[in-house]
């Protein structure tokens, strides 16, 4: 055919272009790299040789051998060819490529895109081969041709599936040509549908095959269920496709645990044999015999495991001795007392799941001891070699199993059960939480006992620095500020009260101080509190308060908890000598988020949380569980008391609340308090109308009259009382204890308009002293007077409640303040 191929040179160039670029197309990936080099080694050595005819420097032969030659080496790729140029016209077609486009009916040599012009099938992909032919890419698309179609390359009883290609075509001297190859696919297509059909064949019998299958991934997702295992389970076959199904979903949490707690075998495989019960959607548990193999990378990571179900089905003569046995396997998986078998060698060969499941490093196949701490390894030998010397002898060792994270505490009891036993038996029992009960009861033991040893130091405190405030108060009310010992006696009651306040901190961490809860909005109290608490940090720390939306509202005394956030930032201060920076957040927590924080120690309701972190130093971990002891210090002598922490904790307790504390080294220390979340009872109109119109409170008076009985038994205390309440113009009446008040009184014929009690006496208390007088008739008015807490006592007034109370120590003011308010009441 006269138009069949170009003139002799541009052919002979063409030709070699294609024989390397063609080599690279249709060989690449599936030949050696020597033999693409020797190839193109052979193309360049032609094309010299092309060269050197033309110069007159080699002799090859006559140019029309030469491009014969090459013109059969493009036709023995066997593949149909055409190089185009910038503009898309053909400049070289090997073979195949001509009598194709003659099959096609075309009259001349045109392109590819030229030739499969106006067949829908071919337009896209071939434009966009095009495109990438220009761009200097390689690309390739698989077209499918119907049977009957029109376009070239189509067959009338069967589809055609084609594929081209496009590669630059490097051309000596020239740019933008490319490559074309036109390869015919079907028998490959037609493999790999025989193939895909022959895959769909063996899945459909194993799908329905008389036994339930599955397979599961690594990371515990089932990948595939077959439609007998779903249908026995309830499952819907296309829910339980593609990762959507957890393995625990199937066999439990136990027997998750079960199938995968074997040790990986580097480039093996483990197979092994379980009596479990299969957890359908409906109905009750399947029981059955499951025979499930893992495979492993040569880097011991896992492949996904297969598992061969059988239902277990018991009848005929052993029937009864089956039933039994089966009955036995599933006790021993369902105990929640870890069992276990263990080789001489101290390897874990059987175990159940409660035994798997103390810790991720407890597996089939794995060193037992490698799974407890290190300085715990030897005693955990030795108690098995202890108990396989002697028969049915118990050696129990404790041993923590675990990270520092999700340490545990767990006993094992190991036993050799019979004589010609080669392995031992070993109980484990979990004893983590039974552990932490101890440490917490002997912690609160410790705290009750030095809490009552506190209130009782600070109860005689107060009785000691009461007499010394007031009288230093009688002196101040005689002195002028410009009197030589005006400066001392004010030195005098500062110190006296610095003394108080520690007293106050005593018992705040025994929980009997004297609070006055009232209903706050920590948003404002915070807000308050903030000029305060950067004077207490310094320069250095920073402050930042993140409050939270919608914050409800607290039962607190307000300057009690303002205590405990100072006392929390001085701590983060001196935690922070370099500067940082501290955070104060507060937000809401309700009943469900609560649940999850600490469920053994704080009950499940609405909270309003206050989160105190800083950014210094941290705890370290064995001083963590110290903190809240009392006097407990971690600093240089003549700096802390060691009552911060534990006045914290009292205040925070008996406000009815909870703080824990998160701390480690070089991440810092973050304080959570969780409150009540107080919801006040709505306010009718008429009483906020009342409250509005309620004048204002007159300038204090703090002068009186009346007959006042002052029962007290420190005399330094009953001394001031009577000096400062005469001084206002009271009457009164002095009483050494209750008996001796109670004698007053029957003697007395004038009445008394109040009686002013100490609460602790010998032989009759304040409170005993309350109920004889009710028993008796006398209404009199009472005001207790204790260093103890108000409600340290009123367990002892059986229902008692009119009567008003002072705590000690008292200053003049407060003494003659809560008299006048109680008598005018």
């Amino acid at each position: 055919m006269g138009w069949g191929r170009s003139g002799p040179s541009l052919a002979l160039a063409v030709a070699l272009a294609i024989a390397v670029t063609a080599a690279a197309v249709l060989f690449r990936g599936s030949v050696p790299p020597w033999a693409l080099i020797a190839g193109a080694g052979a193309a360049l050595l032609g094309l010299f040789t092309l060269l050197g005819a033309a110069a007159g420097l080699v002799h090859f032969g006559s140019t029309s051998r030469q491009r014969r030659f090459l013109d059969a080496m493009t036709d023995a790729l066997g593949d149909a060819m055409v190089v185009t140029d910038g503009r898309g016209r053909a400049i070289y077609a090997n073979g195949p490529f001509i009598k194709f486009v003659s099959d096609a009916g075309a009259e001349r040599l045109v392109g590819m895109d030229v030739l499969f012009a106006g067949f829908p099938e071919f337009a896209e992909p071939v434009y966009q081969l095009a495109q990438a032919g220009l761009e200097g890419r390689r690309a390739e698309r698989e077209i499918r041709v119907a049977a009957g179609s029109p376009a070239p390359g189509a067959l009338p009883d069967r589809p055609v599936w084609l594929r081209l290609k496009v590669a630059p075509a490097p051309l000596p001297g020239a740019k933008g040509h490319t490559l074309w190859v036109l390869q015919d696919i079907s028998a490959d297509r037609a493999r790999q549908e025989q193939a895909f059909a022959r895959l769909q064949f063996i899945i459909t019998y194993l799908d329905h095959a008389p036994a339930g299958f599955f397979s599961t991934l690594a990371s515990g997702k089932v990948d595939y269920v077959n439609a007998t295992l779903a249908a026995w389970l309830g499952f819907d076959v296309a829910q339980s496709q593609g990762n959507g199904l957890e393995l625990s979903a199937i066999v439990g949490t136990a027997g998750a645990k079960l199938l995968a707690g074997v040790a990986p075998v580097p480039g093996g495989s483990v197979t092994e044999n379980f009596d479990l019960d299969l957890l359908g959607k409906t109905g009750p548990p399947l029981p059955v015999h499951v025979i499930h193999r893992i495979d492993f990378e040569s880097d011991g990571r896992r492949l996904p495991s297969r598992t061969l179900v059988v239902p277990r089905r018991i009848g005929g003569p052993a029937a009864d001795e089956s039933v039994a046995a089966l009955r036995l396997t599933r006790l021993a998986a369902a105990v929640p007392l870890g069992i276990a078998e263990v080789d001489a060698k101290g390897i874990l060969r059987e175990a159940n799941a409660a035994f798997l499941s103390l810790s991720p490093a407890v597996m089939r196949g794995a060193s037992l001891a490698a799974a407890v701490a290190e300085s715990e390894r030897e005693a955990l030998t030795r108690a098995l070699a202890e108990a396989l010397a002697a028969d049915g002898r118990q050696v129990a060792v404790d041993v923590t199993i675990g990270s520092h994270e999700r340490q545990r505490a767990v006993q094992f009891v190991v036993m050799r059960l019979a004589a010609e036993d080669a392995n031992a038996v070993v109980f484990a029992v979990d004893k983590t939480e039974s552990k932490a009960l101890e440490v917490q009861l002997a912690q609160s033991q410790k705290m009750q006992a030095v809490g009552q040893l506190a209130s009782g130091i600070a109860h005689d405190f107060n009785n000691v620095l009461t007499p010394i405030i007031g009288f230093a108060d009688l002196l101040l009310a005689k002195m002028r500020p410009t009197d030589p010992a005006f400066a001392d006696v004010m030195n005098i009651k500062q110190n006296a009260n610095r003394a108080a306040n520690l007293v106050r901190q005593l018992l705040a961490f025994s929980r009997r101080q004297t609070l006055s809860p009232k209903v706050h909005s920590l948003t404002e109290a915070m807000s308050d509190l903030g000029n305060l608490l950067g004077r207490v940090l310094g320069e250095k720390v920073g402050l930042k308060i993140n409050h939270g939306r919608d914050l409800g509202l607290v039962l607190v005394d307000i300057h009690q908890f303002e205590q405990v956030i100072i006392n929390l930032a001085v701590n983060a201060r001196d935690a922070m000598p370099n500067g940082g920076t501290l955070t104060v957040r507060t937000h809401n927590v309700s009943t469900e988020d609560s649940r999850t924080i600490s469920p053994e120690l704080m009950p499940p309701g609405d909270y309003v949380a206050v989160e105190v972190e800083d950014t210094g130093t941290g705890i370290p971990p064995e001083i963590l569980n110290k903190i809240w002891e009392p006097f407990f210090s971690t600093k240089e002598v003549g700096k802390g008391t060691g009552l911060g922490l534990s006045t914290v904790y009292g205040i925070v307790k008996q406000t009815g609340g909870f703080i824990f504390c998160d701390s480690g080294l070089g991440k810092g220390t973050t304080f959570r308090i969780y409150l009540p979340r107080h919801y006040p009872a709505p306010v009718t109109e008429p009483v906020a109308a009342e409250r509005a119109a309620k004048p204002a409170a007159p300038r204090a008076d703090h002068t009186g009259k009346g007959r006042i009985l002052l029962v007290e038994d420190e005399d330094a205390v009953r001394a001031f009382a009577v000096r400062a309440l005469t001084s206002r113009g009271y009457t009164v009446i002095e009483a050494d204890s209750g008996e001796s008040a109670l004698a007053v009184i029957e003697s007395d014929d004038k009445g008394f308009e109040l009686i002013l009690s100490d609460v602790v006496m010998p032989e009759m208390d304040g409170p005993t002293l309350l109920r004889e007088l009710r028993k008796r008739g006398i209404k009199t008015k009472v005001i207790f007077v204790s260093g103890y807490a108000e409600d340290a006592f009123e367990k002892n007034l059986e229902g008692q409640t009119d009567f008003a109370f002072l705590p000690k120590p008292f200053s003049l003011k407060q003494l003659v303040e809560k008299v006048k308010e109680v008598m005018e009441s």
